[in-house]
């Protein structure tokens, strides 16, 4: 009997919009939270691994983006789509007081706001993918269709792999 997984409010969210997904645990090490360690721990490729950034931008505020853990955010890309002239990561002490998450426990949904998130297009080719179940040690797989659904997202080319 492995131990019993605590449901996060993301978790409680999903249930509540009767959205199918599945919470997988992983060992998480306070020094590398890094996507590539998720997705080692997970045993799945960092393609399917997404991580959630905060970023301000200049015109519209607060914008969030869904990426494969191999890439980095096209900020020319996310900016233009996104209707700002330039837009830049917020710092990470401000993380937390603005989406209710810490560093390596940030999920795309149920954010303290709701802010315009912007998923890369690549999550579409896949069934199911992984983004932070809302803290660290907690992955959530789920239908990238049902996820951009919920979080009102938009399907961009917002990344690059680096």
């Amino acid at each position: 009997m492995g131990k019993k997984i605590e449901k996060t409010n993301v978790a409680r969210l999903l249930d509540k919009a009767g959205i199918q997904y599945r919470l997988i645990p992983y060992e998480f090490d306070e020094n590398d939270l890094a996507a590539y360690h998720v997705a080692e721990s997970l045993g799945q490729n960092i393609e399917r691994v997404f991580k959630t950034l905060v970023l301000w931008g200049d015109r519209n505020g607060h914008l969030v983006c869904v990426i494969p853990g191999n890439c980095e955010v096209d900020l020319k890309a996310l900016a233009k789509v996104s209707g700002n002239k330039k837009v830049e990561m917020i710092a990470m002490k401000d993380l937390l007081s603005t989406t209710g998450y810490i560093r390596g426990g940030c999920s795309p949904i149920g954010m303290k706001k709701k802010f315009p998130t912007f998923v890369h297009s690549t999550a579409i080719d896949f069934e199911t993918i992984y983004v932070s179940a809302g803290v660290r040690g907690l992955q959530l797989e789920i239908d990238p269709k049902d996820l951009i659904a919920y979080i009102g997202g938009i399907i961009a080319g917002v990344a690059s792999i680096h």
